[in-house]
């Protein structure tokens, strides 16, 4: 009985050693990318007198065509188990896409800049999660995940406070932009190094012939595919996170305090993110996503009528907030519902439904900003998040989760 409780012990401190390194590695590898993302809408408009409308459409397309990857990225790391592998090589297009970045010479280049980068993470994320599944305890699955995505938004922070500061000592110019951009290379490195370290769970598993996932759909858990129409009505009204920068910007705000508004998103962010995730264990993850989701409406209706600078910073606390509440939540629900050998298929597929109504998402959002209004965009959003939140609560069956 000793013997089998040391095992578990072990077994349970090896696997929250690789939860913390795979958040390690989404940390610098966000250091990185968050250097970067909150300049690319200011790049686009200083640089290229790009209009709202190309911003969503530019960053409508990378998300597609990322998440399109993310369900085929699943499905091969649920056949071939080489999960590790396939989520390095997504991490590695992280440094091309800085690469691209720098010599970009017009909107269409930043374009196939975020092609490259959306294309890297609709690589990595079904298997990186599906590591981070097998890796935790069964009873703290929210725990787990909410371990990943704290260390995860803090390496967003932390990238966002280094632009911020960068932007502060060089200015806020094209040639600046540049700079930081090839500066955010070295925490990507420093990522795809920290791989090495990571075990990867393999199962023996007898030879068999894979039926495509689709041909038995039917049999798949009634609450996870209902979550899947959910979720992708939901990000319907969900646009990029550059409109929020845009609305911030709008209201006066300058370049370089945007980017202090996004860090202080992504702080508030990683500091619940833990808390949310033990929450989600405690009273399922049902009444969680239904809260994330009622506080999504908020924060958009919020960025609709707001005109005041103080209440704009607490908007955007308000929408860490709401990630740490609905990011762990959501994959830990998946995980757990999930046929097990269909596990990392079906991570990918709500990423593939989630990105596929990016790209409407971002271009009705352009549409709305320019033809009605800056407020349109988020009243849109704010109605869309109440009715996923009015269909979860009513339509999902009653379950432990």
């Amino acid at each position: 009985m000793i013997e089998k409780t040391n095992s578990r012990k072990k077994l349970i401190s090896k696997g929250m050693r690789n939860i913390i390194l795979l958040g390690l590695i989404s940390c610098f590898a966000d250091i990185s990318s968050e250097m970067v993302y909150p300049l690319i809408p200011l790049y686009l408009t200083a640089a290229f007198g790009a209009t709202p409308v190309l911003v969503g459409l530019i960053e409508g397309i990378a998300e597609c065509i990322a998440s399109l990857l993310k369900v085929f990225s699943g499905y091969i790391s649920d056949r071939f188990q080489h999960k590790k592998a396939i989520a390095l090589s997504g991490y590695a297009t992280g440094l091309l896409y800085k690469i691209a970045l720098i010599f970009a010479t017009s909107w269409s280049g930043i374009l196939s800049a975020r092609v490259i980068d959306r294309f890297g993470k609709g690589i990595r994320t079904a298997p990186r999660d599906v590591m981070v599944s097998e890796s935790a305890d069964q009873n703290n699955m929210g725990k787990s995940f909410g371990i990943h995505k704290m260390l995860d938004m803090a390496g967003s922070a932390i990238g966002i406070l280094l632009s911020f500061i960068l932007l502060k000592k060089i200015g806020s110019n094209p040639e600046s932009y540049k700079i930081i951009f090839a500066i955010s290379i070295i925490p990507i490195v420093i990522a795809l190094l920290l791989f090495f370290f990571v075990h990867e769970k393999k199962e023996k598993r007898e030879p068999m012939q894979r039926e495509y996932f689709w041909k038995n759909i039917s049999q798949l858990d009634h609450n996870l595919k209902l979550y899947l129409v959910i979720a992708f009505l939901f990000t319907l009204g969900n646009s990029s996170n550059s409109f929020l920068l845009l609305r911030a910007y709008n209201i006066g705000f300058d370049s370089s305090t945007t980017i202090l508004l996004y860090f202080i998103y992504n702080l508030t962010a990683s500091l619940f993110a833990i808390p949310c995730g033990k929450l989600s264990d405690k009273i399922g993850r049902k009444h969680l996503l239904v809260g994330g989701y009622l506080t999504f409406s908020l924060v958009y209706f919020g960025f609709a009528f707001c005109t005041s600078k103080p209440l704009m910073i607490l908007i955007f606390v308000v929408y860490g907030i709401y990630t740490a509440m609905t990011a762990g939540a959501e994959r830990a629900f998946i995980a757990e519902i999930a046929p097990t050998k269909l596990k990392g298929t079906m991570l990918g597929l709500h990423s593939t439904l989630v990105g596929i109504a990016l790209l409407p998402a971002s271009v009705i959002a352009g549409f709305l900003w320019d033809k009605i209004g800056v407020f349109a965009p988020f009243m849109f959003g704010g109605i869309l998040s109440l009715i996923a939140a009015l269909l979860l609560a009513t339509k999902m069956r009653s379950s432990n989760q």
